[in-house]
């Protein structure tokens, strides 16, 4: 094990601390050296039942647990369906049509989700099912609320575009190859670059510093002790990163394609789907390294994963349409 704030981990940090930097390729996005972005591993037939309980859903491709509601929302592997499930009572489900194929979600006032769409950030109440649209310039692929009510967009041609409430733009931060995840950590905004396997800060006008994010990283979320948790899909590792300065201070292997990410704040524990394996696997972050608190068979293809905040119930959804998994947060030992 690495000691917390080990000199290892600081120094692979030093190391690949770099400047964004290089010319402008003919798409006006930079040249740089970049990879074709990582993916979730194809999982095998599941050989062991999946814990908890599971009902019939469809493939899945990204899940969320409204924080005010405990609605979950989960986006079709199309992008162009968003069903609202009560967890109480799932055969009650109601289908949102949305206007543009969304790629992520994201929580939104309280009682809303966000999903980041082509050309556009798509506002739903999650109660009323009803559908706002807020106007971007580019392919959306990822999105986050400020607790000011600023949006900050990432698109998959590099820019990072913060809109105020009314939908005006305050700024636009350009010079990434893909924006493909934000994590905000108090007033700093951390990018994921898919294509650059990489992790950015963005200051007021400008992008800051990049660390190097594994072998091909795919999702990254920001818990609440202001880490930045990172899965490097293709090096099967779990990263962990502080902003402000952006510093990575654990780093360790998590075998079997490490995938989508969720963090349960009244465990404070996170939970890594693995694709190859079929299965969920949660770790304590507080010690300085990862400790494995918990592991359980899920469904095949577990590309999303969320948890309720409110109960601590972990909810894991197939992207071949076995459906969706409930795992009570009664059902896992102390400590996960």
């Amino acid at each position: 094990m690495r000691p917390r704030g080990s000199v290892a981990s600081a120094l692979v940090g030093a190391a690949a601390l770099v400047l964004l930097t290089g010319c402008a390729g003919e798409d006006g996005a930079p040249d740089v050296p970049t990879r074709e972005p990582a993916t979730a591993a194809v999982s095998p037939a599941t050989a062991t039942t999946p814990a908890g309980q599971v009902v019939p859903a469809a493939a899945t491709k990204a899940l969320l647990a409204e924080r005010e509601t405990g609605r979950l929302a989960a986006l079709d592997t199309a992008g162009t369906t968003l069903t609202l499930i009560d967890p109480a009572a799932p055969a009650t489900a109601r289908t949102v049509a949305l206007p543009a194929a969304g790629a992520a979600l994201a929580q939104g006032k309280p009682g809303e989700v966000l999903v980041a769409a082509q050309g556009r950030v798509l506002r739903v109440d999650v109660a009323a099912g009803t559908v706002t649209e807020v106007p971007v310039d580019g392919d959306v692929h990822s999105v986050q609320l400020r607790t000011d009510g600023d949006l900050v967009v990432g698109t998959a041609g590099g820019k990072i575009v913060e809109l105020r409430p009314d939908g005006s733009v305050a700024r636009t931060v350009t010079g990434l190859v893909s924006a493909d995840a934000i994590a905000l950590t108090g007033e700093n905004i951390t990018v994921l670059d898919r294509k650059q396997t990489a992790v950015v800060s963005v200051r007021d006008d400008a992008l800051g510093l990049m660390l190097r994010a594994g072998d091909g990283a795919t999702n990254a979320i920001a818990d609440p002790e202001g880490r930045i948790i990172v899965t490097d899909t293709a090096g099967g590792e779990l990263l962990v990163y502080s902003a402000g300065p952006l510093v990575l201070r654990q780093r360790f292997p998590v075998a079997s394609s490490p995938y989508a990410l969720a963090y349960d704040p009244r465990s404070s524990t996170v939970w890594v789907t693995c694709t190859q394996s079929n299965e969920v696997v949660g770790y304590d972050l507080s010690t300085g390294i990862g400790v494995e608190v918990g592991r359980f068979p899920t469904l095949r293809q577990p590309d999303a994963v969320t948890v309720d905040p409110r109960t601590g119930d972990l909810f894991v959804a197939s992207a071949a349409g076995d459906g969706l998994q409930r795992i009570g947060a009664d059902e896992r030992k102390r400590g996960q």
